[in-house]
């Protein structure tokens, strides 16, 4: 018999998905859970499992066209084991997907519809979990949104477009991004982008041209609010790092002989970030319009590049965790941003961002801020230099730490003690964590 799959719904606020890529061809076995295509949404790429086991009958949805969740997408013609129809599964049971390009992977898979109608009752309206959850962190009083759904009821694109302070013109990807970002300017991102648009030639013979995807339009669009909506500002320092070069290079063995994973300078630079933190919490901060939202909790996000993108994976509560946990933990964490396996628990709520720039050579960088946060800092290539040492030249080992950070939030000054108390750490730090 023939069976129906369906666009799914990869996340609470998401409601349409593009096809990226088929993996499996008309005329294809596909077993049940075996990959059968990729989704891009503005929020995460994925491989989506087949529920079903059969051959590809026919490909209902092309490569790089957008459809509603819901919308079937191919049909399979079952195999006689596959049971009949009665024995299909619900989306609910299809395994988790894994993250292809994750911007904000996802941690389960669609949940049955019964159940995501579940709301709650508050002052006698009903609201869903997405729409309680936005309340939460933005912590706004639901009583004073009005609600576009049917009978008035608040959704959650209402609680976005509140937090965006009444901004409705940005695309489904900006709008998603906004859960990260308290306040914008009166004047739209992207009406500013639009009035600046370059006039782009036409692809000329021997041009290739490459289709844009979902995953990387986030990313655009992302990039894009925080150069227009926040005012950066750039501070770098030298840190000398020859006494810790030499520590490393005495422990490393140990270290992976004991823990299992190798020992790198990142996990000692979040640590010292985590320090430099406590000691100046602004840093640690969030514009919110009207006010500054202090982080009590310090979760340090870790650039990982993959191959068609870039993720941002978080280690959170970093500051309570030992050098080896955090060694761990970065390890676990870009393994699963490679084999596209990461939550979307583990990419969110990061208070900074740490970039290891230096592991590809270079030795300076300004970076972009990762909105809601309020900084971002890189740590660059460790270079062997001539170094003043006791009114003596030495060759020593220097770090180029960058910061770019947010000027509604910080000042220069809080900056750069920020970074002096990190370079102190760095050029001190004896492994004792």
């Amino acid at each position: 018999m023939m069976a129906t799959v369906k666009m799914p719904q990869l996340g609470e606020t998401v409601t349409e998905g593009t096809v990226g890529r088929w993996l499996k061809k008309v005329g294809e076995a596909v077993a049940k859970y075996e990959p059968l295509l990729e989704v891009e949404t503005d929020k995460v790429a994925s491989e989506i499992p087949s529920p079903f086991a059969g051959t590809l009958a026919k490909i209902l949805v092309e490569e790089g066209t957008t459809v509603p969740v819901g919308a079937a997408v191919c049909e399979i013609s079952e195999s006689a084991s596959a049971g009949t129809a009665s024995a299909v599964p619900p989306v609910s049971e299809v395994p988790p997907v894994s993250a292809v390009s994750p911007v904000s992977p996802i941690s389960n898979v669609e949940q049955p519809a019964a159940q995501r109608a579940q709301v709650a009752v508050r002052d006698g309206i009903r609201y869903s979990p997405a729409v309680r959850k936005l309340a939460r962190e933005h912590r706004l009083d639901l009583g004073q949104l009005t609600g576009s759904g049917r009978g008035g009821r608040l959704t959650a694109k209402d609680v976005l477009q509140h937090v965006e302070s009444g901004s409705a013109r940005y695309s489904p990807a900006a709008q998603t991004a906004a859960n990260a970002v308290a306040s914008v300017p009166t004047e739209k991102p992207a009406a500013v982008a639009a009035q600046v648009k370059p006039a782009v030639a036409p692809p000329a013979e021997g041009d290739t041209s490459i289709r844009v995807t979902q995953m990387r339009k986030t990313i655009a669009e992302h990039m894009v609010l925080s150069k227009t909506t926040i005012p950066h500002a750039w501070s770098m320092v030298e840190a000398d790092l020859t006494d810790l070069v030499k520590w490393r290079e005495r422990e490393k063995d140990t270290f992976k002989a004991r823990e299992g994973v190798n020992l790198t300078y990142l996990p000692i630079v979040v640590l010292a970030v985590c320090g430099a933190l406590r000691e100046f919490p602004m840093v640690n901060a969030t514009w919110a319009g009207d006010k500054i939202i202090l982080r009590k909790q310090i979760n340090v996000g870790i650039a990982v590049d993959i191959e068609d993108g870039l993720v941002v994976p978080v280690i959170k509560d970093a500051d309570h965790m030992s050098l080896s946990g955090v060694a761990r933990k970065i390890v676990d964490l870009v393994n699963k941003a490679r084999s596209r396996k990461l939550t979307m628990e583990e990419m969110s709520d990061g208070t900074i961002t740490v970039d290891n720039t230096g592991a590809l050579g270079s030795i300076a960088s300004y970076p972009i801020i990762n909105p809601p946060q309020a900084s971002i800092i890189t740590t660059e290539a460790i270079v062997k230099r001539p170094w003043v040492v006791n009114d003596a030249i030495a060759i020593r080992s220097i770090m180029n730490l960058c910061l770019s950070l947010d000027h509604r939030v910080l000042d220069g000054s809080v900056a750069s003690r920020f970074l002096q108390s990190v370079k102190r750490r760095l050029e001190t730090f004896t492994g004792v964590a």
